[in-house]
């Protein structure tokens, strides 16, 4: 299987949680390419089996504008997407930028929300929601 995790990450935990799917991934015979949002030269989403979007919320449940170019750069609406993000339940829009994105690309996967960093007991949340993800891919391919 080829993966792909565009993210992007401004304080790190976004790349954490990247960078945790990667090894999942990886130990599971994945191919992982990895791509930074805003900094790689593009990249086509149907090279992959799935593409894996990470994200931060910005301001009031707002998706940042980096993403949003990563977007308009792919220039259609992949059907492999499946989209995680980090964010701080102290704010409203807990992860405002993964709901819109889970709904803008009509994933057939729910969008992985964490608070702040991937460690500790938010390691099962990922490992569950990747679990999911991949018997999806292979229950289709």
């Amino acid at each position: 299987m080829k993966t792909l995790i565009a993210y992007l990450s401004y304080s790190g935990n976004t790349e954490e949680v990247a960078e945790y799917i990667q090894k999942k991934l990886e130990t599971r015979g994945a191919m992982v390419d990895k791509h930074r949002i805003g900094i790689d030269p593009p990249v086509h989403p149907s090279d992959y089996d799935v593409v894996f979007i990470g994200t931060f919320t910005w301001e009031n449940g707002s998706t940042p504008e980096e993403v949003k170019d990563f977007i308009l750069e792919i220039g259609y609406k992949p059907n492999n997407i499946a989209v995680f993000g980090t964010g701080d339940t102290q704010f409203g829009y807990f992860c405002g930028a993964v709901d819109r994105l889970v709904k803008f690309y009509e994933s057939p996967w729910a969008g992985l929300k964490i608070e702040q960093s991937p460690r500790g007991f938010q390691e099962i949340l990922i490992d569950q929601w990747l679990k999911g993800v991949l018997q999806h891919v292979r229950s289709i391919a």
